[in-house]
């Protein structure tokens, strides 16, 4: 296999495996790119019975253990072309940088709501200007745990587009309807905010710049419920003073059951010089949970007290040099009584030459 084709492989799957749900426009409105969507079918006596006719945003059901559901699924076709799709159910979760809800590609292995999904079509081609209802069962296994359990049934052009360039690379898109499905039974909601970190930049000398500081976190859900998450931001000062204080807001996200998250707060302006202690507190929109964690860090401009421990280092060694320079010479001690001491050294010799006399 040649090393453009390869590639050509490897970007048309993972083109595959990214797949994501478009946000809906307005209150109800379906999940499209502007060449097909994926929305709830209308209900049999809907008066409206258009290619784009949809009464649901989402499919959102409720049952319990050993039950199941039956629903139906529209696929509109709103180009001018017929095409073809691809049919299946998914399970969701969020992506880990930002939380995006998404869902399984084909080729991955579903584990939850995604193999409780049976379409009475895998396949198939809708004229074009056309809708197309697809029943399907969602039934729930006896074991299933009570809770949330999303996931998605997803439309997928079977076409590839191909990508202008040297590498022909094959890109397939899909759009799916999001499934809510709670299970009956005790509902047990948990988030936790852990890893706080700190990044800190600052200019090297104070009142040349601005310092910010990006607050690294990762919110898990522990529960068995979706969450949409409120983060509240206080950081305060060495001696107690508040340098920052964002009151709790909603997070453009919504943190499914099991899943986690990793995010990042911006401060712009933050303090040049203080040792820093940041609290999070994380609650929901229904405010059952208040949850903190928190980190510090010292901001120091390093140079400038590089510069200034320099210069006292030098100062110091100034200061000992000149010291001993200025330091008056030690006087000399002399012997009080010289001729004390020459008279002692003669009776001594004295001594030893009369014992020699006598002997």
């Amino acid at each position: 296999m040649s090393r453009a084709k390869a590639c050509a492989v490897l970007l048309t799957v993972a083109a595959l495996l990214g797949i994501g749900l478009g946000p809906a426009a307005g209150p109800a409105g379906a999940a499209d790119n502007g060449r097909w969507s994926v929305f709830p079918a209308p209900a049999g006596g809907a008066k409206d019975k258009t290619s784009t006719s949809q009464e649901r945003q989402f499919f959102t059901l409720e049952a319990g253990p050993g039950t199941t559901v039956k629903d139906k699924v529209s696929v509109s076709n709103l180009s001018d072309a017929p095409m073809q799709f691809k049919i299946y159910g998914a399970d969701a979760y969020n992506t880990p940088r930002d939380g995006g809800f998404a869902v399984r590609g084909p080729e991955e292995t579903n584990k939850d709501i995604g193999t409780w999904v049976k379409l009475a079509q895998g396949s198939l081609t809708v004229p074009p200007r056309t809708r197309a209802d697809i029943p399907f069962t969602l039934t729930i296994p006896d074991a299933a745990t009570p809770g949330d359990h999303p996931g998605a049934i997803v439309a997928l052009n079977t076409e590839t587009d191909k990508t202008k360039g040297s590498v022909a690379v094959g890109v397939r898109r899909a759009v799916g309807a999001r499934i809510y499905l709670r299970v009956s039974g005790p509902s047990l909601p948990a988030l936790s905010v852990e890893n706080v970190r700190i990044d800190h930049g600052q200019p090297w000398l104070p009142g040349t710049g601005k310092s910010n500081a990006t607050i690294h976190y990762t919110l898990v859900n522990r529960g068995n419920v979706s969450l949409l998450p409120r983060l509240r931001v206080k950081a305060t000062g060495l001696f107690g003073n508040t340098l920052l204080d964002r009151q709790a807001k909603g997070l453009p996200l919504e943190l499914l059951p099991g899943q986690q998250v990793e995010l990042t707060e911006k401060w712009a302006g933050s303090p040049q010089f203080d040792r820093v202690s940041v609290k999070l507190t994380v609650t929901t929109d229904r405010g059952e949970i208040d949850e903190t964690a928190g980190a510090s860090f010292f901001a120091v401009p390093w140079l400038a007290t590089g510069v200034l421990l320099a210069g006292l280092a030098l100062l110091a060694a100034w200061f000992i040099v000149r010291r001993g320079r200025n330091r008056p010479p030690r006087p000399v001690e002399e012997d009080p009584d010289p001729d004390a001491g020459t008279a002692g050294t003669a009776v001594g010799v004295t001594s030893v030459g009369s014992r020699g006399g006598q002997a």
